[in-house]
């Protein structure tokens, strides 16, 4: 077959398809165009899951009838300098109407506010009709009907009606968080109307409108970010370790205004909350990135999807760092949701056994005496991890003190005013030698003691690794890794690096790498996999935080097996003092598997679950 040039309706419909995937697409150009033409209120109407029918109504700047052929013709755009990487808008490439029109019927209405009346275009399939004269208020309205009319073979692989109405909200909420000055009305007759009413410029509103979108739940179990790293700033909220969800949906980032899927990004988020959440559980973030569009390609997607930094390593190390540090900063917090958890708990366990759990679980251990008749901790057979065994000296905060022996049955004494001001409060009782019951001045605090312990000599571990350089061993033979001259040359660069982690490697000759030492602590290892994975991390991250997680992990299981035990029986003097040492570590409010350390009853909560209130 002869070369041949296609016609403008192909150029267009194979734009279309790089474009607009589906009516979600469509609302998301069409609502950036809105933006960028500075609407206050946008409006959004959908049928048929937004095949039959979507239509875009804004308040913005309007388009002159002179230019309205202009606006719907290929590469046309009044957002883009003569400068393509001076990009501040949200859309630039001017593909976004002569693609939905070459396959959909579309209508584009508009009126500037010096007009005395407005003005309509349409295109249907390509084919394109003369200018007249409409009636509208200022601003413009674009009508999509018939979606992929013109390409059929396309709605073959469209979803439900409900799947694409979701997917069309989900765009539009996503969207909405970054302009919280801007009403959003999205209706149709496929789905209950979506109203998020504007609610300002500064902080507090931003703050309100991610809870319109995400739940008035998020800003209760939030954690501001605050920071910055030379050209970059990094601002906005993450969830407590112990409010999580199931996928990464609620997962919104945000790239000088731009929402962005940006697997870099989802990659520092998921290391930073790396030692507070299960593998199968995710954060809850609205994160915004502000740099110099210079050091941000924008350019590299059709949909504009994903972002490209010029520094990617700074960008991840500014994401992970800040998170990590906020996470520290913010103490000891547990999700307000953990609650109604409780409650609902309680109360289909009441239901379903009014008499469940009266027994009791004997235990014949007994704990160990000095002969002052002080507690010896290194004496009991459950001691906490030894410390001095693996070359660490034992910081303060990772063992007990015990003093006097007590009952460790609930007491009748009135505890101590300091205590229970504290966020822990006072120890009451330890019931089925596992779970430490503790009071404060407005509510009860169930204490998971091995999940909390854990999480103390995991913190403590983690310190002293961070103090020393990682002992190496050196391979009495050096291991040749053959790997893709790429790959190879990625790991050569950060030698110096993974020096710091005990592990010694140099070029051997295109293509190779010669390992000749291997951290101590990860014993006899596969070093050619290693190598392997961290090529893979270097690439996918420019990091080289594969060997580090590892690490992480043999810390974590030392961790596991050195802490106080399901099982053990506690004095008060020990449980108050793991309730201290809990509220001085940074993430107690979970294990280094993820899971809660403790639940917290406001006395409200309670008096609810007794008809009180």
């Amino acid at each position: 077959m002869s070369i041949r040039l296609l016609s403008e309706t192909m150029v267009n419909q194979i734009a279309a398809g790089e474009v607009i995937e589906r009516p979600a697409s469509v609302v998301k150009e069409l609502v950036e165009n809105a933006l960028d033409a500075g609407a206050s209120r946008i409006e959004i109407a959908t049928a048929g899951g937004g095949l039959g029918l979507i239509r875009v109504t804004d308040d913005g700047s309007g388009i002159a009838p002179d230019e309205l052929e202009l606006a719907i013709a290929r590469h046309c755009t009044s957002k883009l300098s003569d400068d393509i990487h001076d990009i501040r808008s949200l859309g630039f490439r001017g593909e976004a109407l002569p693609s939905i029109g070459s396959v959909s019927r579309l209508s584009v209405r508009s009126r500037t506010k010096d007009a005395d009346s407005g003005a309509e275009i349409r295109i249907e399939g390509g084919k394109l009709f003369p200018v007249r004269p409409a009636a509208l208020n200022r601003g413009t309205q674009v009508e999509v009907r018939d979606l992929f009319y013109a390409t059929p073979a396309r709605l073959k692989f469209m979803k439900g009606e409900r799947a694409e109405a979701t997917a069309t909200a989900d765009v539009v909420k996503r969207i909405a968080i970054a302009f919280p000055h801007v009403r959003f009305t999205l209706s149709g007759t496929d789905r209950s109307t979506l109203d998020l009413p504007a609610t300002g410029n500064d902080a507090a509103a931003q703050l309100a409108r991610i809870a319109q979108v995400m739940g008035k739940e998020f800003p209760e179990n939030s954690i501001i970010i605050d920071a910055g790293r030379e050209i970059v700033r990094l601002e906005g909220y993450v969830s407590v370790p112990s409010f999580t969800r199931a996928n990464s949906l609620q997962q919104y980032v945000y790239v000088n205004g731009r929402p962005v899927r940006d697997k870099l990004i989802a990659g520092a988020i998921r290391g930073a909350f790396a030692d507070v959440l299960p593998r199968d559980r995710h954060a809850v973030t609205a994160l915004f990135i502000t740099l110099d569009p210079a050091h941000v390609d924008v350019n590299v997607h059709p949909a504009k999807a994903d972002v490209r930094f010029r520094d990617p390593g700074m960008v991840r190390g500014l994401i992970v760092g800040s998170v990590r540090q906020a996470l520290a900063q913010a103490g000891i917090r547990h999700a307000t949701s953990g609650a109604d958890a409780m409650i609902n708990a309680f109360r289909t366990g009441m239901a379903a056994n009014p008499h469940a759990g009266t027994t009791e679980r004997q235990h014949s251990y007994q704990p160990e005496f000095r002969g002052s008749g002080g507690y010896d901790i290194n004496a009991s057979p459950s001691r906490p991890f030894d410390f001095g065994q693996a070359g660490f000296s034992a910081p303060a905060q990772a063992s007990f003190d015990a003093g006097v022996s007590a009952d460790a049955r609930a007491g009748f004494a009135e505890a101590p005013a300091e205590l229970m001001a504290t966020p822990l409060g006072a120890a009451r009782a330890q019931v089925h030698a596992n779970y430490i019951v503790a009071q404060t001045a407005d509510s009860l605090v169930i204490v998971d003691q091995h999940a909390a312990h854990e999480r103390l000599v995991y913190e403590a571990l983690k310190q002293a690794l961070a103090s020393r350089p990682i002992a190496a061993q050196m391979l009495l033979i050096p291991e040749i890794v053959d790997l893709p001259e790429e790959d190879a040359e990625r790991v050569a660069q950060h030698a110096d690096t993974l020096r710091k982690f005990g592990l010694g490697v140099e070029r051997f000759g295109p293509g190779a790498i010669a390992v000749r030492e291997t951290p101590s602590m990860l014993g006899d290892i596969d070093a050619g996999k290693l190598i392997r994975d961290l090529a893979d991390e270097i690439a996918d991250s420019d990091t080289a935080d594969t060997l580090k997680e590892r690490l992480d992990m043999i810390a974590a299981t030392m961790a596991c097996h050195g802490s106080v035990r399901s099982g053990r029986l506690l004095r008060p003097e020990e449980m108050n003092a793991l309730l201290r040492q809990m509220e001085a570590t940074p993430g107690s409010g979970t294990c280094n598997h993820g899971r809660p350390t403790y639940i917290e009853l406001k006395l409200a909560d309670i008096e609810r679950l007794f008809g009180r209130r």
